[in-house]
């Protein structure tokens, strides 16, 4: 995933960037980066937040730079924002989205002239850098961002930033939201909708799917009207979106308070107590918690200081050690109890069985798990929000498999229906694998219906497959 936020003022903007870049640091792990331009031309700073905080690694550019128009990212991969000059005229970029097609645009582009890549030292193409080739394909920005978005098999939305103003394009579909705030010397483009709110912004209005605008210090100016069709990614909801934020008029927080009510009208245990994973599924968790009169309580707290985010480091064997070394138990909450426990998602299930072993070491007398997502099928196909390189890092098609020997896309669609015989022997075996007390995933409809907008315009292609 990664995040973004932009600002055009008829001021400096720097203060205004770095807050609230830094208010994206939950969506990205790797690299962050700001750009700038004013009077005295372009500036940019591109910095490795792996094992340090954004505002400690950019405090002193913050301090430096200059400027009243910038953008700035969070990145979990590919350093940006990049300076490029070209027919266009120097400018910056930066992008949030997936390239599935990387390769057969880079032979594309060989092809057809004289083009060359900065290699990264994963040895792998900057996505970023390749947007903007494709970009300076043609005349003009508005057509090489639309010719860019068009290429792409995956989703695109990304902001550049030129001496006359900030194109702004969500991607065509709308899996990522980009939210405009407005305040009396200031325009700002940022991908959590929070994230402004302190800095005295004001909501101003919503990117739709598709639209293009440019944004300067005196007005928003819409170049490409959105299009009809949406498909904004439901999992921004049940897990990476912020709390405090909303898409599309749905606010975050109770979205999930939705689900874990929802999750609580079908059970038919009786623990002693709910509780959520820290930190994604608390929300869940008071939602059933309030529904059903089951006290919510936290058995264990998440340790939050100084631990990076336990998905970041790139070995398995570190995530897992980082993961159990967060969690600090409160005794007198667990032992000798019956425990529910609400959790975004499970993925590979490693470390969610961790913390159930966790749970049953310090005295837990069982340990219910309630997912508050259907089970996840299919690899994303639009958005890093996993850094899975194959959908058999998914417990799911590792279950299958295992029971079919085969995972055609006939198969697959009948374990992805909750109702189903197969649906019910593959969380059945996922519990036993896990030493779950007992396993009950949030369905596909009232997952949808936690959300309240119209099913048609929302991604839901990792759990059923469609797109």
């Amino acid at each position: 995933m990664g995040g973004f936020f932009a600002v055009a003022s008829k001021n400096d903007c720097v203060f205004d960037l770095f807050f609230g870049t830094d208010y994206h640091s939950h969506l990205g792990t790797r690299r962050a980066g700001m750009a700038t331009y004013g009077k005295e031309g372009f500036d940019r700073t591109i910095h490795n937040i792996e094992n340090a905080p954004f505002r400690t690694k950019f405090e002193k550019d913050a301090n430096e730079m200059k400027g009243n128009m910038g953008i700035g990212c969070i990145s979990d991969y590919e350093p940006q924002p990049l300076l490029i000059r070209s027919h266009h005229g120097t400018y910056a970029i930066t992008t949030v989205g997936k390239i599935n097609n990387m390769e057969a645009i880079t032979e594309e582009l060989f092809r057809s002239g004289h083009t060359h890549f900065m290699e990264m030292t994963t040895g792998e193409i900057n996505a970023t850098e390749l947007v903007a080739t494709l970009i300076n394909q043609k005349e003009n920005l508005v057509e090489g961002i639309q010719y860019a978005q068009e290429k792409i098999d995956g989703s695109m939305t990304l902001m550049v930033l030129t001496t006359r103003g900030i194109y702004i394009a969500r991607d065509r579909l709308g899996r990522t939201p980009v939210a405009l705030g407005k305040k009396e010397d200031a325009f700002c483009a940022s991908f959590e909708s929070f994230a402004y709110l302190n800095l005295g912004y004001e909501e101003y209005k919503e990117l739709g799917p598709g639209e293009i605008v440019v944004m300067n210090p005196e007005a928003v100016v819409t170049l490409v009207k959105p299009g009809k069709d949406m498909k904004i990614c439901t999992f921004l909801w049940v897990y990476y979106g912020y709390p405090s934020s909303s898409y599309e008029g749905i606010s975050v927080e109770k979205m999930r308070y939705n689900c874990g009510e929802l999750l609580a009208e079908r059970d038919n245990v009786r623990p002693d107590i709910v509780a959520g994973v820290p930190d994604s599924g608390t929300a869940h968790a008071i939602g059933y918690a309030n529904k059903s009169g089951i006290p919510f309580s936290r058995p264990f707290i998440k340790y939050t200081p100084t631990w990076p985010r336990s998905f970041m480091p790139t070995m398995q064997s570190e995530r897992k050690r980082i993961a159990k070394m967060k969690l600090i138990p409160v005794h007198d909450l667990i032992k000798g109890r019956s425990l529910l426990l609400i959790d975004d998602s499970i993925v590979r299930g490693t470390q969610l069985r961790e913390t159930t072993e966790f749970l049953y070491r310090s005295g837990a007398r069982e340990v219910h798990i309630r997912p508050a997502c259907p089970p996840l099928i299919y690899g994303c196909r639009f958005l890093n929000f996993s850094r899975s390189t194959s959908d058999m890092d998914l417990i799911t098609r590792r279950i299958i498999q295992r029971l079919e020997g085969r995972q055609d896309e006939e198969i697959l669609r009948e374990y992805a229906n909750p109702d189903s015989d197969r649906y019910e022997k593959m969380v059945e075996n996922i519990g036993r694998e896990m030493n779950f007390s007992s396993l009950r995933y949030h369905r596909l409809d009232d997952m949808v219906k936690s959300v309240g907008i119209d099913p048609s315009k929302l991604c839901t292609y990792c759990w059923n497959g469609q797109e």
